[in-house]
C-alpha cells in the first residue's frame, strides 16, 4: 500500500504536489469516503478510488518526456473554457502523462512531461539542484540598480524572491536578457520586470537543469534518453540536502 497522494500521481493524473492539494480540497474519494486527510493509504487492486467524480488506475511503464511548448497553450489537464492544452500536441496512444511544473499560456519553451510523481515533484521543486533558465524580450533596458533589485532578490508584496542570475543577451529597441531562477513563483519573471517597469514582450524557457535542446520546433517532443532520466534522478540527493 502507498500514501494516497503518491498513487494519484503514478497513476498520470498530477505531481504529489498538486495530488496534495486535490486531497485537502475533498476532491478525492476512496471507496465512497471522501479524503481530505494527507497520508491515507491505498492499494489500487482492492481500493476504488474517484478524482473529481473519475477513477483512477494503475498505469504502465513510466514515460519522460521533453516538448517545445509553443505560445497558446495551457500546461493543464483539463480547461473549463476549452482552450488549447499542451496534453493536445501529443499522440494519443500515450499513456497519461501531465506536465512537470506549468508555463504560462503565453510563455514558450522546454516542458518535461512524465507520468512519474517522484519525478516531477523533483523536477519542480525550487532550489539549486535543477535551476531553469529563460531568455526574455522586455521593453527598454533595467539600469544596473534595477538588475541588482532582481538579482538580490526582491519583494512581490510580501513575498521575498530567491536570488537569481541575469545577463543581457541583446541590446535593441527590445532587449533580451538570460534569466536563471532557483525557484518559480507564479508568472515570476513577467512580475518582476513589470514591477520595475520593463514589460516582457516575450518569454521563452531555454534550460531544465542541465537539460536543453535547440533542435525541437515549437509543439514538437521527443523522449528523453536513458542517460538524461538517471541523470536528473541523481539530483535527489542534491535535492535532499535542500528540501
Amino acid at each position: 500500500m502507498d500514501r494516497l497522494q503518491k498513487v494519484i500521481a503514478e497513476a498520470g493524473i498530477c505531481s504529489r504536489r498538486r495530488a496534495e492539494l486535490l486531497i485537502e480540497q475533498g476532491r478525492v474519494e476512496v471507496n465512497g469516503i471522501q479524503m481530505k486527510r494527507l497520508g491515507t493509504k491505498v492499494d489500487l487492486k482492492v481500493d476504488h478510488v474517484l478524482v473529481d467524480g473519475k477513477q483512477i488506475y494503475q498505469t504502465g511503464p513510466r514515460v519522460y518526456l521533453l516538448m517545445n511548448k509553443p505560445k497558446g497553450f495551457l500546461c493543464t489537464l483539463s480547461d473549463p473554457a476549452g482552450r488549447p492544452r499542451v496534453t493536445d500536441l501529443l499522440d494519443k496512444n500515450l499513456l497519461r502523462i501531465f506536465p512537470v511544473g506549468r508555463l504560462d499560456f503565453n510563455t514558450e519553451g522546454l516542458l518535461l512531461l512524465t507520468n512519474d510523481g517522484d519525478f516531477a515533484n523533483l523536477i519542480s521543486s525550487a532550489g539549486k539542484h535543477c535551476p531553469k533558465t529563460y531568455l526574455a524580450k522586455v521593453r527598454g533596458m533595467p539600469d544596473r540598480t534595477a538588475l541588482k533589485k532582481m538579482t538580490d532578490g526582491m519583494f512581490l508584496g510580501r513575498v521575498k524572491l530567491a536570488p537569481c542570475r541575469i545577463s543581457v543577451v541583446k541590446k535593441a529597441n527590445n532587449n533580451w536578457l538570460r534569466i536563471t531562477l532557483i525557484e518559480g513563483k507564479n508568472n515570476q519573471i513577467r512580475k518582476m520586470f513589470d514591477r520595475l517597469g520593463f514589460p516582457v514582450v516575450k518569454l521563452r524557457r531555454t534550460q531544465i537543469g542541465f537539460l536543453k535542446d535547440n533542435r525541437l520546433k515549437p509543439g514538437e517532443y521527443r523522449l528523453l534518453s536513458k542517460r538524461e532520466i538517471d541523470r536528473f534522478k541523481s539530483l535527489s540527493r542534491e535535492f535532499s540536502k535542500t528540501a
